[in-house]
């Protein structure tokens, strides 16, 4: 596929949701936004909600950074944890971990900026394994009335099974080289998760519950502010269905993805109008994205020095990067002319 292919296809991606959004809120009555001393005190403690979630995950990435070896200031994962939101909210495909990948490995050049971004990596796992603790609780009764599959259905999925190993055997044999490579690049980026497998790990994914917790708690917040009641089993059953469709390719911002999962989550745990619905889209969007998006930025520029910083210490990752293939290259070329003399 061709580059302007790509881009195109990209753009679909993108455009299809935010029309589809737009188009809803075009049919819906206009929101009513809260005036009243309730409502207003309800935003402010979501804000400060937030706020807490965030230093916890800044936190949490302090101690994986420890754990990896990579020896940051507290003050830089602080600080670098809502540059990453930033990033993340005005570029496209997460740009903000490539963000902090960057900006650490230049605070911090003893460590390699694979093994910084493999710390983000382990942030995701916990994050991937919290939430799905959290699908598999909630759904836990309604898998219970389900009916058992057929003995069909088994048949199929142990076909699918058997040639799905077939085929990934012959893959690895075919590309056993080349997987070799990849795995040796991989190697810095997979210790940090591998290191979660330890009693500390046990200790960050308990956390990382908490922090998904009181995420939950944000959005009961908003939806108190604008009438919508909301349980904890609601909240995180909407945290969790929202932060699933994340994981889609979307717009910076997940601008249509979010904003469709927000509005059928709400709609499918509650019997809220159209026009509360909408209400609360629009402060929840405010509240996530707006405050930690200006003090990203504010950071960046203050701490960081800007986007000029950023272009820096991405190019010198990237003349790492080619140093380190040329090295793996000139490596490998030893020892397949070592292997043909002995051979030989």
């Amino acid at each position: 596929m061709t580059p302007a292919r790509k881009r195109i296809l990209v753009g679909i991606v993108w455009l299809v949701p935010i029309v589809g959004v737009v188009w809803w809120a075009t049919k819906q009555e206009a929101p009513t936004l809260p005036s009243d001393f309730g409502g207003i005190m309800a935003l402010v403690g979501a804000l400060a909600l937030y706020t807490v979630a965030t230093l916890m995950r800044a936190e949490r990435w302090e101690r994986i950074l420890r754990r990896a070896g990579v020896k940051a200031k507290r003050a830089d994962a602080y600080a670098l944890t809502p540059i990453g939101y930033m990033g993340n909210n005005v570029l496209p495909a997460r740009g903000g971990e490539l963000l902090r990948t960057f900006l650490l490995g230049s605070r911090v050049p003893d460590s390699t900026k694979r093994t910084i971004l493999g710390t983000i990596l382990a942030e995701r796992v916990l994050d991937a394994i919290a939430l799905g603790i959290i699908l598999v609780v909630l759904a836990s009764n309604l898998l219970s009335e389900l009916p058992p599959p057929n003995s069909t259905v088994i048949l199929i999925g142990v076909v699918l099974a058997v040639l799905l190993l077939i085929a990934t055997a012959v893959a690895l044999l075919k590309f056993r080289e080349r997987l070799l490579f990849v795995l040796e690049a991989l190697v810095p980026m997979a210790q940090p998760t591998k290191q979660l497998l330890s009693r500390q790990g046990v200790v960050l994914l308990v956390v990382s519950l908490a922090i998904w917790c009181v995420e939950a708690s944000v959005y009961i917040a908003v939806g108190h502010a604008v009438n919508i009641e909301l349980g904890l089993q609601d909240g995180l059953a909407v945290v969790a269905f929202t932060n699933a469709a994340a994981l889609i390719p979307a717009a910076p911002g997940y601008i249509g993805t979010y904003d469709a999962a927000v509005i059928f989550a709400v709609n499918a745990v509650t019997n809220a109008s159209r026009s509360a619905v909408l209400s609360y889209l629009i402060l929840l969007r405010f509240v996530l994205f707006v405050p930690i998006t200006i003090v990203g930025f504010v950071l960046l520029v203050v701490r960081y020095g800007g986007l000029s910083r950023v272009r820096a210490a991405r190019d010198a990752a990237h003349a790492e990067q080619r140093a380190e293939h040329e090295a793996a290259a000139a490596a490998r070329a030893e020892k397949h002319a070592d292997t043909a003399a002995s051979t030989a």
